[in-house]
């Protein structure tokens, strides 16, 4: 056989065995950490096909948990080196400690970044700035949903006062065919979220009261910081039997099936409510104390996406954060998902009728985070943790708005030193 026969062979072998290894070469498989159980559909059927689209070289997963079980479980699966490569952040704190124990990568020198201001990376940065470790998703507003049938066939009239709110609640309760407000107290971080945080910022004045607490210039067992705790405790009549063993799906359940006429309310149940229920949606903001009052909102970054500093596909889960970064991403995931409002640059418009009124109210009212995220949940206990116990305590009963506002405030000087 000649030696050009032998060469020729070589090449024909060796250009089979490239292309055996090519056709066995398999897509990165990149998987989402996420305590948003609800999204799994809108994130696997709407989402994740356009970014695999243009990149079929890569395939995401998006495999959630629930709310309550995330921050445990997350931790543990960082430890035991088994969490997926990109992780769902939520806001301040919590995330912060993550980047500072090694479990998430800097992400400063993502393509993209440039596409948020300041304020929005703030809940996914180091205090000095200089370090974002997620990029920034969406923001919720917090308010009230409510029963537009209901409301017809009672007579009930959309509050728009503390006073006007108690009278609407009374109105259904007398009624006798709807549970006034749909919310229970087992899972706790309800009646912090939904409840305190919700109505709490026209009683401390928002950022101004917030900031105040953090420089330990207000104390949680100042008037506006026991107040929010009493109207909670006014709720009680008005929560339906049984609302000591309710859980947050229980609630859901409650409001959607028409049971209940309102439900203290984040905007990001607008999915799921306008696809399960077989009533008319409106919405309402917090009560003020007065007509006339200014009010306040609690407007707060809520998820971010960061990348596992582990993880082995950290090339491609790049890529896939270069993507939500992108304009592109805001306007599917806000639209795909109305009630998460985009935190991207780029303005967004908005087609779910519920969402562009949740929005709406930033014109009208001063935006603020939720207080407990940020700063005052850094040692033990951690403010953010308590309130849950203490909102649901409040609301059963069993303490009172005083005590509950002494006891968080005794648990955060055994830690929280005010910087001078």
């Amino acid at each position: 056989m000649s030696k050009k026969s032998v060469m020729c062979k070589s090449l024909v072998a060796a250009t089979a065995a490239g292309c055996l290894s090519v056709a066995a070469a398999a897509p990165a498989v990149l998987t989402i950490e996420s305590w948003r159980n609800d999204d799994l559909p809108i994130w696997r059927d709407q989402i994740i096909p356009v970014f695999e689209k243009r990149h079929p070289d890569i395939k995401v997963k998006f495999m959630p948990m629930a709310p309550t079980e995330y921050n445990a479980a997350l931790n543990s699966k960082l430890d035991a080196g088994t969490a997926g490569d990109l992780v769902s952040c939520r806001p301040f704190d919590g995330s912060l400690q993550l980047y500072q124990k090694g479990r998430l990568a800097s992400l400063n020198s993502l393509k993209g970044l440039d596409n948020f201001t300041p304020v929005a990376k703030t809940a996914w940065s180091t205090d000095d700035g200089k370090t974002t470790f997620c990029v920034p998703i969406a923001a919720v507003i917090h308010g009230f949903i409510y029963n537009k049938d209901a409301f017809e066939k009672t007579g009930a009239k959309v509050p728009a006062t503390v006073d006007e709110f108690f009278a609407t609640l009374n109105k259904l309760k007398a009624a006798g065919s709807y549970v006034p407000l749909a919310m229970g107290t087992k899972d706790g971080w309800e009646t912090a979220s939904m409840g305190f945080q919700n109505i709490g910022p026209n009683y401390y004045k928002g950022e101004e009261g917030r900031k105040a607490l953090v420089a330990g210039k207000a104390k949680l067992t100042d008037a506006q910081w026991v107040e929010p705790f009493r109207v909670l405790a006014r709720w009680k009549p008005y929560l339906g039997e049984g609302f000591e063993s309710q859980t947050y799906p229980d609630s859901q359940n409650l409001f959607t099936l028409g049971r209940a006429a309102i439900y203290p309310a984040g905007s990001w149940e607008i999915p799921g409510f306008e696809k399960q229920a077989r009533f008319k949606l409106g919405v309402f903001a917090p009560p003020v104390q007065k007509a006339g009052d200014k009010c306040y909102i609690s407007d707060h970054p809520d998820i971010g996406l960061g990348l596992n500093a582990k993880s082995p596909n950290a090339a491609q889960a790049k890529v896939f954060l270069e993507w939500v970064a992108s304009p592109e991403f805001a306007s599917l995931y806000a639209n795909a998902l109305p009630g998460f409002f985009s935190l991207n640059k780029t303005p967004v418009e908005l087609k779910n009728a519920l969402a562009r009124e949740f929005v709406s109210w930033r014109g009208k009212c001063e935006s603020t985070i939720r207080p407990t995220y940020q700063i005052l949940s850094r040692g033990t206990p951690d403010l953010e943790g308590q309130s849950w116990i203490a909102g649901s305590a409040v609301i059963n009963g069993s303490v009172t708005p005083e005590a509950a506002a002494q006891k968080l405030q005794k648990g955060l000087d055994g830690w929280y030193k005010p910087a001078k």
